[in-house]
């Protein structure tokens, strides 16, 4: 290896430096993986011994932008390091503005919530511009959970009077005679989602205490019908299992005062072959209106594992190839 380069952590405090190397130095050592790169703090530096094809200035960016995120939100996960450290091999770690990162809510227990990503940023962002948000993408980039998070946030500071959420139930025919025990028994599994979420952010003694209150409601789409909803935070999930009426229909409930987000996967719909998804129809049809916001979230925002980008990753290649190939879908 050559001779090592240095930065200056002078300006950094002890705890900050530590948040930096993370328990047991496991942030470093996901440094020094991902950036092909040794990193050891001697004193008030950071001696980065490299090989030839490392890039001084990416890494020193890289550093540099992670203790920003530290001040910024006074600590750091694993997923932060591994994100940021992408971000700047694809050469996006500039468009990452740390320096504006703030909570958008608090859970039941103090933890606070921030977006993690570039696309979660640009939808909280849209959610504080915007009445009406369809944010889409694949499973596990965040956005049922940081809809209800917002929403939570904005009741809390009295901003909606209440909180609505809905997701059409049983494979979007929302067919629930059929099934055992009475209406919450029925939709409860399809809901389950939405109540983590809530739970999370609210305890579930306050969410029980709202819900009985009527300031918050979780219910089928179905149960939208004919109803005219002010002054609320109203958020359709699996947007898209809806069929175009049912999207249709929802979209024309919320009144003054009124805030919507819609969510859903397109690439996962559970509709009849051949019926079009409400969920696309709508990113058709509104595309272009000013004071309606189109976020899409891809693979690069999902939160979870790191090996649920793998498997989406995966998939994605398996469906590219099968409709390049010409396979037979049947």
């Amino acid at each position: 290896m050559q001779d090592y380069f240095s930065i200056s952590l002078e300006d950094y405090t002890v705890e900050e430096i530590s948040a930096f190397c993370g328990p047991k130095d496991v942030y470093l050592d996901l440094l020094c993986d991902s950036l092909n790169a040794a990193f050891v703090i001697r004193e008030n530096e950071l001696r980065v011994h490299t090989s030839a094809s490392c890039d001084e200035a990416l890494i020193t960016l890289v550093v540099r932008k992670l203790f920003a995120l530290i001040e910024a939100q006074k600590e750091i996960t694993e997923r932060d390091v591994i994100y940021l450290c992408k971000l700047a091999q694809i050469g996006r770690l500039q468009d990452l503005d740390v320096t504006r990162t703030h909570a958008i809510g608090r859970t039941f227990q103090g933890k606070s919530i921030y977006p993690k990503t570039l696309g979660q940023r640009y939808l909280c962002q849209c959610m504080e511009n915007n009445d009406i948000v369809f944010a889409t993408g694949v499973a596990g980039t965040g956005k049922t959970y940081l809809a209800v998070v917002y929403a939570v946030s904005l009741l809390k500071r009295g901003e909606v009077k209440k909180i609505i959420l809905t997701r059409p139930a049983v494979e979007a025919g929302e067919s629930l005679g059929f099934l055992p025990g009475d209406l919450s028994q029925k939709v409860d599994p399809y809901l389950r989602p939405l109540y983590d979420a809530l739970y999370d952010m609210m305890g579930a003694e306050s969410y029980q205490r709202l819900q009985e209150r009527g300031v918050l409601e979780v219910a089928p789409l179905a149960y939208m019908r004919g109803r005219t909803l002010s002054d609320s935070f109203i958020i359709l999930d699996e947007a898209q299992n809806t069929t175009p009426e049912q999207m249709k229909m929802f979209l024309t409930r919320f009144g003054a005062g009124s805030r919507v987000v819609v969510t859903g996967d397109v690439t996962q719909t559970d509709l009849p072959p051949g019926k079009q998804s409400g969920l696309t129809q709508a990113l058709e049809v509104l595309r272009g209106i000013p004071e309606i916001a189109i976020v899409t979230l891809d693979r690069s925002d999902v939160v979870r594992h790191d090996l649920v980008q793998t498997v989406v990753r995966a998939y994605e290649t398996y469906e590219s190839t099968r409709k390049g190939g010409g396979h037979d879908a049947g």
